[in-house]
């Protein structure tokens, strides 16, 4: 059975860092792109952050870009996201998302973690 597990959430106060880490059982992740989303309180789920399958290439939201990166670890079959610089808008539950393809579009997709919570203070 795949499964997607995330930790690392947290709370800290604004300008603070956390990373968040995103571990694949069952299948490994080292052909896959990953992404990261978010879904805070009364707002849809939106796009974070993704990373190509071998790492190469990496995207952002325009939010985050310059306070967050995402890496990989494909020995691990883990892939991270650094927050730096968090701010009260970035709370919200943070999820990872792969379809195991080397392509992730868009906010369907096959497999989902359960999401780690993240919470700025002001």
């Amino acid at each position: 059975q795949v499964q997607l597990v995330e930790s690392g959430g947290g709370l800290v106060h604004t300008g603070g860092s956390l990373t968040l880490s995103c571990a694949a059982s069952g299948r490994t992740f080292s052909s896959a792109a990953v992404g990261w989303f978010r879904q805070a309180p009364g707002k849809e789920r939106e796009f974070v952050a993704r990373i190509s399958w071998s790492g190469g290439m990496t995207y952002y939201a325009d939010s985050v870009k310059g306070r967050f990166t995402i890496s990989r670890d494909n020995a691990k079959n883990t892939v991270y996201l650094q927050m730096n610089s968090l701010k009260p808008e970035d709370t919200a539950v943070y999820y990872c998302a792969t379809d195991f393809r080397r392509t992730l579009v868009g906010l369907d997709h096959d497999y989902w973690g359960q999401g780690t919570q993240v919470t700025v203070s002001s």
